[in-house]
């Protein structure tokens, strides 16, 4: 039987759910730490994410 958890404090409705979910962040989070690729600078992820932004908004119409 589960915990169920009050809204208030968790995003999560049981404890299960939330110790699911915290298990997976901790995965993710040790495999980009162990992850042996070179990181990419803040201002070229910014200037590709920028370029997406741009090409969806003409696409888009511009807005």
């Amino acid at each position: 039987m589960s915990v169920q958890l009050s809204p208030i404090v968790s995003e999560f409705e049981t404890q299960e759910q939330a110790d699911s979910h915290d298990r997976w962040f901790r995965r993710k989070v040790q495999a980009s730490l162990d992850d042996s690729r070179p990181g990419v600078a803040h201002d070229q992820v910014m200037a590709e994410m920028e370029a997406i932004i741009t090409e969806a908004e003409a696409k888009r119409g511009g807005n």
